[in-house]
Order: structure tokens, then sequence, then C-alpha cells
């Protein structure tokens, strides 16, 4: 009975900590810098790979205060000889803190992506970057 306790107690302990990454926690995968704010995009291995991939999108004004992007999209695109390029769209919600977005995206083999970051709120208004981030 007592084992089954500290199991039920070890579970819940993993269950409830799974997936709770902290800044710390998190390397950047690339930082892109446009007139009105930064983009960080981050995750806990600091790279893409083929696969299943969580990530967080952090907006900064360049003070590096919280940016609020208000709702804010990521997608990629992989260019292909002959071909039309690979497309592939994340999830993204707003994280709890100010200018932070969860977002996951998956990726079927790997490859350098051209990355598009879209939102359409903050002091800015509308705004978007481009970047290239290399899957592992």
């Amino acid at each position: 009975m007592r084992r089954r306790i500290v199991l039920w107690a070890l579970a819940v302990l993993i269950a409830t900590s799974w997936g709770t990454s902290t800044a710390a926690d998190l390397k950047p995968i690339h930082t892109q810098k446009t007139k009105d704010v930064t983009i960080t995009l981050m995750s806990e291995s600091g790279q893409w790979k083929a696969g299943a991939n969580a990530f967080v999108l952090k907006f900064t004004t360049p003070d590096g205060k919280p940016y609020d992007a208000g709702k804010a999209s990521l997608s990629t695109s992989m260019p292909m000889p002959g071909m039309a390029p690979m497309i592939a769209g994340a999830t993204v919600a707003p994280d709890a803190k100010p200018g932070r977005y969860k977002g996951t995206i998956s990726f079927p083999d790997s490859g350098a992506r051209q990355v598009t970051v879209n939102w359409d709120g903050g002091p800015g208004g509308k705004g978007s970057a481009r970047f290239s981030v290399s899957v592992r």
C-alpha cells in the first residue's frame, strides 16, 4: 500500500512538472531584430529536429521589456528544386507571461527552413520577420 502511494505521488509530481519550462531552461534557436521588436525563438534543446517540436516565441522591445504582439503566428517553408516549397504551420498561443507565446510544429525531415513570424498587435501594430533556421 505504501509503495502505491509513493508511486502515485511520483506520477503526480512528474505530470505536474511535465512541459513547464522556465526561461532559464530554454535555449535560443534564433534571435531576429526588427525596427520595433526583437523576436527570440527558443526551445529546451536550442534547436529544431525532424518530428514534433515545442517552442517559445519571445517578443521584446529594443530596451528588453516584454512586447505584447497581439495575435502571433509562425510558419516555415523549405524550397524544393523543381517542386512547390514544403510548408509547415505552427500552432501558437499566448503564454501566461507577457510577450511570450508557446507553440508546436512538426517537420517530416531535416534541412534549412525559412521562418516567417507575423503579429498584429502591440504599439507598432502589425509586423513580420523572416529568418532561416536549420532543422537537424
